[in-house]
């Protein structure tokens, strides 16, 4: 009879926009097939994977219980939702090891408790890392694109109100958000034009 092991799962999105469910429903019904049982879940939610260990909790207390030994077993989704780098990979790989703990990754469905399994790991790792690399270069690329175009980037500038016409919805006691909202201009500008009168109005 397999043993039963005691599955910890980590989930993560880059954006606050995606979710995690797909993900753990997934890889809890392969735990359920496998006879195993979840202890833990752990999750970042819109973070990148291309940050560390420090910018991403869950993962820091995912590798922390492994050492604690809270878990047999800890499944992803994919490889790349533990790190977009083949370092991060490898290194996380290598705490997993040195506390016995095995990991299993879904789409793979690669288990690194074989050798065969961990060759294949830092196949993907290099593929993850090389992709992440191809994309840097492309969206640099159009950028550089752009630039020779003479085509304006980043977010769109606010309307340029003039000092008088700010003065004036002041004047009128319109409250300073509500100025800038109307006339389509930065708070911090109505701010500046509003410090001013009311220093002028201070040395009459």
């Amino acid at each position: 009879m397999a043993k039963v092991m005691r599955v910890a799962i980590y989930v993560r999105v880059s954006t606050g926009g995606q979710t995690v469910e797909n993900q753990l429903r997934e890889l809890k019904a392969w735990t359920e097939r496998a006879g195993h049982q979840v202890v833990r879940v752990f999750e970042d939610n819109g973070i990148s994977g291309a940050k560390g260990r420090d910018k991403r909790p869950g993962l820091d207390a995912m590798l922390k219980a492994a050492t604690r030994r809270e878990f047999d077993l800890v499944a992803v989704w994919s490889s790349d939702r533990l790190g977009r780098s083949l370092k991060d990979l490898l290194e996380t790989l290598k705490s997993l090891n040195e506390t016995g703990r095995q990991l299993y990754i879904h789409t793979q469905a690669l288990d690194t408790s074989t050798a065969t399994g961990r060759m294949l790991f830092q196949m993907l790792g290099v593929f993850a890392e090389f992709e992440r690399e191809v994309i840097v270069t492309r969206v640099n690329a159009g950028l550089a694109r752009a630039r020779a175009e003479g085509k304006r980037l980043g977010r769109p500038r606010k309307g340029d109100a003039s000092e008088d016409t700010i003065r004036a919805q002041l004047s009128k006691g319109t409250g300073i958000l509500k100025t800038a909202k109307l006339l389509n201009c930065g708070t911090s500008t109505v701010h500046k034009v509003a410090r001013a009168m009311r220093a002028e109005t201070a040395a009459a």
